[in-house]
């Protein structure tokens, strides 16, 4: 029972922090709805992929491929069927698992390196398919995306104007803007609930026993792919959910979300928060993507005015140095903050952050310890 209330704790902590990021995130220049649904959408897209990579702890390469089959399904929902983003989310995920059971009934045939190597040629497969030999679904390199001809049956057979190009709505309400940052985290509010209760169900105590030695599970008698199997589609279909919410706030779909670097970023943004951890892969999601919005807006223009205290011969070396790690090339910024947390941190932020409360907790009780020499 005192389990079950912490939970419901973290959950309502973790909600009220999420949904009043407009606040405490403006100060840092966050504070905006575009960048605030990218923080939540991805953060579903790596609490997902720590569920197999932390929990199991197999490493797929792969993963982009059930984001941009996500985001594939949801557009064709809203050329179909209805603008309402509910049924587009919906069927994304349920394609998206559809897929994660293909891939992964093959792909955990093995484990380990041959695993990670597998689902990377899936990845690669779906892309190339995507971009050249399903045009006629992806819309190849152009990408998928609506217009004013498609049929919309639903839409249309409820009186919706045929000849008006609509957002995706939420039952009347457009999802631009602060409505659409509002229902991403709602949903990721819901998935993060999810996998609190994975995690603390008997499937999670599976999965962690799996990733603690799987050999010996194994040797039990014990059929351990089933259960890998079923984390491999749960964490596609979180996937699939990111997907149709990147469509939902932009209406398209290209073969570039399945490339392996969209899969490598979910990598990335898991083990700098914290493999295995609840937090960690939002929170590494949200750093990220915040890093990448900064930097990446960086251009020698800035840099002369960052640089503008010091002498004109001096701002050029120092606009020399850093140029190359802002604008185009964040992404070297990106590898060195990643090589050290890798070397000072190896369990991610949130090992920082256990660090810190620990450090505060031994202060706390040095400083309510008695002197040595009292009572003498």
């Amino acid at each position: 029972m005192s389990s079950s209330r912490s939970d419901y704790l973290l959950v309502a902590v973790f909600a009220a922090a999420i949904l009043t990021m407009p606040i405490w995130l403006a100060p840092i220049g966050a504070g905006y709805p575009d960048i605030l649904q990218k923080f939540a959408i991805f953060g579903i897209f790596a609490l997902g992929f720590n569920i197999l990579f932390g929990f199991s702890g197999y490493l797929s390469f792969g993963h982009a491929a059930f984001l941009g089959t996500g985001s594939y399904a949801a557009v064709w929902m809203f050329k179909l069927l209805s603008m309402n983003a509910l049924i587009a989310v919906g069927f994304a995920i349920i394609v998206a698992g559809v897929f994660a059971l293909l891939i992964g009934y093959v792909s955990l045939r093995r484990s380990g390196i041959y695993f990670s190597i597998l689902t990377l040629a899936f990845a690669q497969m779906s892309y190339n398919l995507a971009y050249s030999v399903l045009t006629p679904i992806t819309n190849g390199e152009t990408g998928l995306q609506i217009s004013r001809s498609d049929p919309r049956i639903i839409d249309n057979f409820f009186g919706a104007d045929a000849h008006r190009l609509r957002v995706p709505d939420f039952f009347g309400i457009e999802l631009q803007g602060w409505p659409g940052f509002y229902f991403c985290a709602v949903l990721l509010i819901l998935a993060f609930f999810l996998t609190l209760r994975i995690r603390n169900s008997t499937f999670g105590l599976m999965l962690f026993a799996i990733k603690s030695n799987q050999n010996r599970m194994n040797y039990t008698g014990f059929s351990t792919r089933p259960y890998l199997l079923a984390a491999f589609v749960i964490s596609g279909m979180y996937a699939g959910l990111a997907g149709g919410l990147l469509a939902v706030t932009d209406p398209l779909a290209g073969a570039d979300r399945m490339q392996w670097t969209a899969s490598g970023e979910v990598v990335l943004m898991t083990i700098l928060g914290g493999v295995g951890t609840l937090l960690g892969p939002v929170i590494g999601a949200a750093v990220m993507k915040y890093l990448e919005q900064i930097f990446s807006s960086f251009n020698e223009g800035v840099l002369h005015r960052t640089f503008d205290f010091l002498t004109p011969e001096l701002q050029d070396i120092m606009v020399t140095i850093t140029s190359p790690f802002v604008g185009e090339g964040w992404q070297l910024t990106l590898g060195l903050m990643f090589m050290l947390v890798v070397i000072f941190l190896p369990g991610g932020i949130m090992e920082g952050i256990r660090r810190i409360s620990r450090g505060l907790r031994r202060d706390r009780r040095d400083d309510a310890a008695p002197p040595a020499h009292a009572g003498h």
